[in-house]
């Protein structure tokens, strides 16, 4: 099933009172593969995230989504919540977690139908739901802190934590919006290497700004441009484009688009 399309995006639109965030954008995202959003400041990266997670509605076009049960998914229209539950899942740039309980505390509450803190962690898990906690915190490298509260944790282990929060629910897509920022070139690298593992089990979208880490991973680049798709292609042909290379790689200090 690896190179068949897992996510369609069909002439998507977002007006917002008269300000084009994206207008007529067309991507496929094929399963198993780090396809990394990429542009200048204001060039409708989140908001296109925003909208497969239906945070926000289009104005014009449909996302398709096709899970691994062969059934056609329109997320368009669709509510959040219902996404989430279809498989699609999504971490933001800042870490959301309780910094005041464990790890593993953490990893229960993210299980699915586990509801409130309280109820969570007071819950017996089953052998096979250890187990995959336990594989996940193996997989995103906090196995031996699984005890530590998650407040004690490096920014960069935050972050992974929050991955692994988002994997033990056992998504077929999880979206990253900027995962390294504020890390080192080490925790960089770390973080590059966990995804790769990840994307054997599950599809990443990512939205970046450190190419360097682009570069590492990326199976599949599209490059937004004033709300449309500038271009699309590997990271070679990505980098090389003049285009690309004026609108985008010369200009420095972009964060949030």
């Amino acid at each position: 099933m690896t190179g068949e399309n897992i996510l369609e995006i069909k002439d998507i639109s977002v007006d917002f009172d008269g300000y084009c965030a994206l207008l007529h954008v067309n991507v496929n995202v094929k399963r198993n593969t780090i396809h990394f959003f990429i542009g200048p400041n204001g060039a409708g990266k989140t908001t296109l995230l925003d909208i497969i997670c239906a945070k926000t509605k289009s104005t014009g076009g449909v996302c398709m989504y096709y899970p691994k049960d062969g059934r056609e998914i329109k997320l368009t229209g669709m509510k959040e919540y219902k996404i989430v539950k279809e498989g699609i899942g999504r971490k933001f740039q800042v870490p959301s977690m309780f910094v005041n309980l464990s790890i593993m505390e953490n990893m229960m509450l993210s299980l699915k139908g586990h509801k409130g803190v309280l109820s969570s962690i007071f819950y017996r898990m089953s052998k096979e739901e250890e187990e995959s906690i336990n594989n996940v915190l193996e997989t995103v490298g906090l196995i031996d802190k699984k005890d530590e509260n998650a407040g004690s944790l490096a920014h960069g282990q935050k972050q992974w934590l929050e991955i692994g929060m988002q994997l033990v629910q056992k998504p077929e897509i999880i979206m990253l919006d900027e995962p390294v920022a504020g890390m080192g070139k080490p925790e960089t690298f770390k973080t590059g290497e966990i995804l790769k593992k990840i994307k054997e089990s599950c599809t990443i979208i990512v939205v970046e700004h450190d190419m360097d880490f682009v570069k590492q991973i990326a199976d599949r680049v599209t490059v937004l441009h004033e709300g449309k798709v500038l271009m699309e292609g590997d990271y070679e042909s990505v980098l090389a484009d003049k285009t690309v290379q004026a609108v985008y790689l010369g200009r420095g200090g972009e964060k949030n688009a």
